[in-house]
């Protein structure tokens, strides 16, 4: 099991990968999306807003407004995508990773994984 603090870095390190695309495409992908990854084998969720790139990931609580984009998988699931950010269709599939987001946004969540 890794801890809150791994877990909320390699989040951190998805959500720079923004700022390796082009700003108009990132701001037509993205905009003011926000994205909360629940992590519950650490009883903890992260959260973050995509439009920049240089947003930080940082610990939300249950009274804030849910995310456009929502993940839940487990610590050490979390550490891995961000380590081979390709493999979320695998584990998905899997079932080691649940996600919950409209359909326009599972596609603008490829440019981010």
């Amino acid at each position: 099991m890794n801890s809150a603090e791994q877990c909320r870095e390699a989040l951190q390190k998805l959500a720079s990968r923004l700022s390796e695309l082009n700003p108009a495409d990132r701001d037509a992908y993205f905009g003011n999306q926000t994205m909360s990854v629940t992590i519950p084998d650490l009883g903890v969720t992260f959260g973050t807003r995509l439009g920049s790139g240089d947003e930080q990931v940082r610990e939300i609580g249950p009274d804030e407004p849910p995310a456009d984009i929502r993940l839940t998988a487990n610590s050490d699931e979390v550490v891995s995508l961000a380590e081979s950010p390709m493999n979320i269709a695998r584990a998905w599939v899997a079932g080691r990773v649940k996600i919950d987001a409209s359909m326009k946004d599972l596609f603008r969540l490829r440019k981010l994984l």
